[in-house]
């Protein structure tokens, strides 16, 4: 069996780092803890996990404090999590049997991260990261912000899942690092330029982050999983400046860099439905039902646009065209995964009344 050392740095964690540790510490073998600079009781809480707890001098540069983390381990493989993830138990206990059973010949082993949620609990954003590495080969993480942790040599795929619970909400501390980048004169990579991007969009610079994502995409030499969420985003942009015509640009523009992908053709669907284009919507709403979803796929996907939320649409378009057993259907199976949504309850009585007449 494999060793593991988690390895995490905190700063003013107090309100969810209890949860995070308690829900992982009984399958690792050592926990180091690197705080930046907290004020709060964070440093007394995770006393009471571990007495590895190191002080690190906060320089603007998070690839920094986690390499740091990660020089305090001992153990055989690295895990690496944040403040406010935490693995639920079915998570844990495949957590507990990948230690047991993992050739140590892998290198890294990935899991799949759910970050944003629906009111009903189900995710909304779902990636892939890689999350346990072998010490031995000193990985690295890259960048001052939104760093990545440069891996290679035999990787491995689980089917565990680290869940985001965030508490607090959006700060302005890494549009101000990016900021002070770009005083200082520093050039940016398109990966800077990408979350960049991001940032100015989160904080509703919707005209300024449409240059600096035009700009990533001009460099040709991004992740094409960053060119495509940039895609996604310039609709999300153009939409709140008020360009419909532009954001149907950039949801086309998507297909330059793979397939349609689910999220797409659900924007496509609800452009023509709101033109009354029925016929088109549904073309693109099935698309978008049609496509399964995938476990491998290491970009940010959302789960909802394969899932309820076009046969919701698809029952809309249906019923606009007077097509009511049809609607009734797609409305029963995105009610299997929704049962309790208001809207889709609503339609399910409505169309009831009118088929049994």
């Amino acid at each position: 069996m494999i060793s593991v050392s988690l390895c995490m740095i905190v700063k003013n964690e107090e309100e969810t780092i209890g949860n995070c540790l308690s829900s992982i510490a009984q399958a690792v073998d050592e926990i180091i803890i690197v705080d930046t600079g907290s004020t709060d009781q964070t440093e007394s809480i995770v006393r009471g996990f571990t007495d590895k707890v190191y002080s690190f001098q906060w320089i603007d540069d998070f690839a920094a404090a986690r390499n740091y983390a990660f020089r305090q381990a001992t153990k055989d493989y690295i895990l690496w999590l944040d403040a406010d993830d935490i693995l639920k138990k079915e998570d844990f206990d495949k957590f507990v049997e990948l230690k047991a059973t993992l050739d140590p010949t892998v290198d890294s082993v990935t899991m799949f991260y759910n970050y944003a949620f629906d009111e009903y609990g189900n995710p909304t954003s779902r990636f892939r990261r890689n999350r346990l590495v072998k010490r031995a080969n000193q990985f690295k993480w890259i960048g001052a912000i939104h760093e990545y942790l440069e891996v290679r040599g035999t990787i491995v795929n689980s089917d565990i899942t680290v869940t985001h619970c965030r508490i607090h909400h959006k700060s302005d501390r890494n549009l101000k690092i990016f900021q002070n980048r770009l005083l200082r004169g520093e050039e940016f990579t398109p990966r800077d330029l990408y979350y960049y991007a991001n940032e100015l969009f989160d904080h509703k610079k919707y005209a300024k982050a449409v240059q600096y994502y035009n700009k990533f995409l001009a460099t040709g030499q991004g992740w094409v999983e960053d060119e495509i969420s940039s895609c996604s985003k310039l609709a999300d942009c153009y939409e709140r400046l008020g360009d419909p015509e532009k954001s149907l640009e950039s949801v086309f523009r998507s297909f330059r860099y793979d397939s349609p992908r689910a999220e797409f053709c659900c924007r496509l669907g609800y452009y023509f439905l709101n033109r009354k284009q029925y016929e088109t919507a549904i073309f693109w709403y099935k698309l978008a039902a049609g496509q399964k979803t995938q476990d491998e796929h290491w970009g940010f996907t959302n789960p909802t646009c394969s899932t309820w939320l076009p046969h919701l649409q698809l029952c809309v378009c249906y019923d606009r065209l007077g097509k009511y057993e049809t609607a009734y259907e797609h409305n029963e199976i995105a009610r299997g995964y929704r049962p309790n949504d208001r809207s889709i309850l609503q339609n399910k009585k409505y169309l009831e009344s009118i088929l049994n007449k």
